[in-house]
């Protein structure tokens, strides 16, 4: 099995356009103004209106209020929405959409949560999660693997932590928020191999 690859932080057609090409699974638009990677949700709309239809669509914040989620659903309806896993106590959105927490430390994985990202403690910085707490949360859910992943490590990072899948966003970018095509092929073609170089 091939990890389920995500991309994220998406502000461009260009990346978006690379992304679909690379084989990705899910892309990333990220809601949250203090991030290089914020996005309009119009404009992430209008970004996602051509998405194949098996590649996710997944709405990103960290600690959003009410009015962001509201804002953000009058506009663009993503088919996930990832935040930290206690952000999901407060919020309010339709049943309809998953929802991905985020886990930064090593607790148990959330209840009711097959599926969660394990990140750095900073987002975006390029700052490396915590493999050996991944790894040994990773057995007990979906674990996607996301904090200072790039092509050089992603190999050795699916080697060691054994997750589900990826997550990469500063580590396929030329620039802070702007993605590079090349870099995005580089990385899923490097973790699509992986999995092949992981002794059974």
């Amino acid at each position: 099995m091939t990890p389920f690859v995500k991309i994220c932080g998406v502000t461009t057609g260009d990346a978006v356009e690379a992304a679909i090409a690379a084989g990705a699974d899910a892309i990333g638009f990220v809601f949250h103004a203090p991030s290089p990677r914020n996005i309009e949700p119009r404009r992430a709309a209008l970004l996602a209106r051509d998405l194949p239809p098996a590649m996710l669509c997944i709405a990103v914040t960290r600690h959003p209020e009410q009015e962001l989620v509201d804002r953000v659903l009058d506009s663009f309806v993503p088919d996930v929405w990832q935040s930290d896993a206690a952000d999901f106590g407060s919020l309010r959105m339709p049943a309809g959409i998953e929802r991905w927490p985020v886990l930064r430390r090593l607790p148990a994985a959330p209840q009711g949560s097959p599926r969660v990202l394990f990140e750095s403690l900073a987002s975006g910085s390029g700052s490396r999660a915590d493999w050996a707490a991944a790894a040994f949360l990773a057995p007990t859910c979906e674990l996607i693997l996301g904090g200072g992943l790039d092509a050089t490590n992603v190999v050795q990072a699916i080697a060691t932590v054994r997750p589900f899948g990826v997550d990469v966003s500063s580590g396929v970018e030329r620039a802070p928020g702007i993605k590079d095509g090349r870099r995005i092929r580089e990385f899923i073609a490097a973790a699509r191999s992986a999995r092949q170089a992981i002794p059974v």
